[in-house]
């Protein structure tokens, strides 16, 4: 089954109003830059998607990726760990002038639940935020004479990756740190976009060294030369 498609566009066409979408990256280490401003492109031409819940790290840094998503209004609530990054003025403005909601999560956490939607885990019990206001309204149990918090699964309709090697079956590797959050999340959302370096034919990745398995991945575009967020930062590059 080739899950090779030919355009960005291609890629993003079915993205829709009101959909959870968890984006891979920490920071700019495996960041899908180039799909991300495909998807802004496309709002711009057409007006959707918008009212999205975005899952990631943090929420964008400057005038580009998730930052410029936020920017053009297409975001309707951050879930993340880490709202306030190297230039976070994009979802600080939107979110003092109450346009954008926020669901903070301690990072393990956020790890964790998007792990447990993969796995199809409902629940689990973390002593990360006990007694904090982020545990308010949550059940919490003792086990072993210690406090728990539970936390509840992280899905998305949809989660938008970057790879460095892909065969045309959906098969990944990554490079390096950029690996990350990407095949939680592959796992936790129902159709997995990814952009990859290079992509080659089945086979010519050793099965031992696939991290993500073609089973969690629904389409590949290739971008042989995606660009890296901290660089088109200090470039002053707004999208």
């Amino acid at each position: 089954m080739d899950k090779s498609v030919a355009t960005m566009a291609a890629a993003i066409a079915d993205i829709a109003d009101g959909m959870t979408i968890m984006i891979g990256g920490f920071g700019g280490s495996g960041a899908p830059i180039e799909l991300i401003h495909a998807l802004i492109d496309r709002f711009r031409a057409t007006g959707s998607p918008k009212d999205l819940t975005i899952i990631n790290n943090n929420a964008g840094n400057g005038r580009i990726g998730i930052a410029a998503m936020i920017d053009a209004g297409m975001v309707a609530k951050m879930v993340c760990s880490f709202p306030r990054s190297a230039d976070p003025r994009a979802f600080t403005e939107k979110y003092l002038a109450g346009q954008i909601g926020l669901e903070l999560v301690p990072q393990g956490t956020l790890a964790e639940r998007i792990r447990a939607g993969g796995a199809g885990i409902p629940a689990f019990y973390t002593p990360t935020s006990y007694g904090t206001d982020l545990a308010a309204g949550k059940p919490t149990a003792e086990f072993d004479g210690r406090m728990y918090v539970q936390e509840r699964w992280l899905k998305a309709d949809v989660a938008i990756i970057k790879a460095e090697l892909a065969d045309r079956q959906g098969n990944l590797t990554y490079r390096k740190a950029a690996r990350n959050f990407s095949p939680l999340m592959a796992a936790a959302a129902a159709v997995t976009i990814v952009q990859a370096r290079q992509i080659v034919e089945p086979g010519e990745i050793d099965p031992e060294q696939v991290i993500t398995p073609g089973l969690f991945v629904n389409r590949i575009v290739e971008i042989s030369d995606a660009q890296q967020e901290e660089a088109l930062m200090r470039a002053g590059v707004a999208h």
